[in-house]
């Protein structure tokens, strides 16, 4: 293991539903050979195009459960009622064990359970769109959503916008070009240890 991953550094982004994460985290992806994504275990259903062990590992309930008794998560949380949400310590091992960063994309709040227990090894940044009103726009455009889901996305965001001050970094993604240039030059300056 080369010293660069004796330190097993963490880059740790989240944003609100809407405000271009997924489509920064996959132009950084594609940018990069250094920091490889780290997957997600989850409770909820694979949506059209998902595929278990690369999107998310989807796990059923009880098995979720199983594993925080085993404390085998670095964090988890129900974000949703029913629907958990974590981040689990084999993936990490199994990124860093490839001589990479793992990119963990999950919600605020396990954003800051992650710098919290990783403190200088982690970086957080947070991506917010350039308003609420934009961003109810963004995920209305998607066509994903239900009047309740929206309602429930929209207050979440802006219930989690409040603790953007928390994070190292935030990105406003005004315009992608600029944004994911700046995501870039962020995870390079921390991995370069600048």
């Amino acid at each position: 293991m080369s010293s660069a991953f004796a330190h097993k550094k963490i880059i740790v982004i989240t944003a609100p539903s809407g405000s271009g994460k997924t489509t920064l985290v996959k132009r950084l992806l594609a940018a990069t050979n250094k920091v490889t994504f780290s997957i997600s275990a989850c409770t909820r259903k694979p949506r059209a195009g998902e595929t278990d062990g690369v999107d998310y590992y989807f796990l059923d309930e009880a098995d979720f459960r199983q594993k925080i008794d085993e404390d085998a998560f670095v964090e988890w949380e129900m974000v949703y009622a029913g629907k958990y949400y974590g981040t689990l310590k084999t993936e990490l091992e199994r990124i860093w064990a490839s001589g990479r960063y793992p990119l963990v994309d999950i919600d605020v709040m396990g954003a800051l359970a992650v710098m919290n227990k990783y403190h200088e090894q982690c970086l957080t940044v947070f991506i917010q769109a350039p308003s609420i009103e934009e961003l109810r726009q963004r995920l209305i455009t998607r066509g994903t959503e239900t009047e309740q889901t929206l309602e429930e996305r929209v207050k979440k965001a802006d219930f989690e916008l409040g603790y953007a001050h928390q994070f190292q970094k935030v990105i406003i993604n005004d315009n992608l070009e600029v944004a994911a240039n700046e995501l870039k030059e962020t995870i390079s300056d921390f991995i370069n240890g600048l």
